[in-house]
């Protein structure tokens, strides 16, 4: 997410995680890094390169508002605390109903584990013959390579 400007990276703490709950979500919406040229909320603002707008692009159904926020950031008509506490909500409503997903699933644990060992069972005579092909076509045979 790069909350802080810098590369996401899990070790940074500057991601916003699927299973964080709403507040954690607002908390760190409101640390992101915006524009730094940007003293005060009546400084005209960049939106080019701010992370909180780029959020409000991607999750943002609202078009209207997403361009409205725009055009007043431009013009040093909308503070970031604004424009943070938009995302946050926008944020949590696209996430609420993954949460409830996660907690369905952490309740049933063996029903996981179930659709995996299913899944794996499935796919792996697929995998097989596709790395057999593979195999084939490089004229390897029984992980040893031909010697030339």
């Amino acid at each position: 997410m790069k909350k802080d400007n810098r590369t996401m990276h899990t070790s940074y703490g500057n991601a916003i995680y699927l299973s964080d709950d709403a507040q954690t979500v607002e908390e760190k919406v409101m640390q992101m890094y915006t524009d730094p040229t940007r003293i005060h909320a009546t400084d005209p603002g960049h939106v080019e390169g701010n992370p909180v707008l780029t959020y409000h692009d991607i999750f943002n159904q609202d078009r209207e508002e997403v361009e409205e926020l725009k055009a007043r950031y431009r013009a040093g008509r909308v503070g970031d605390v604004e424009v943070k506490k938009r995302l946050a909500r926008v944020l949590n409503r696209y996430l609420t109903p993954l949460r409830e997903k996660r907690r369905e699933f952490a309740a049933r644990p063996d029903d996981v584990w179930d659709v995996l060992r299913e899944g794996t069972a499935r796919a792996r005579p697929l995998a097989q013959a596709t790395v057999a092909e593979v195999k084939e076509k490089m004229g390897l045979r029984a992980n040893v390579m031909r010697e030339t």
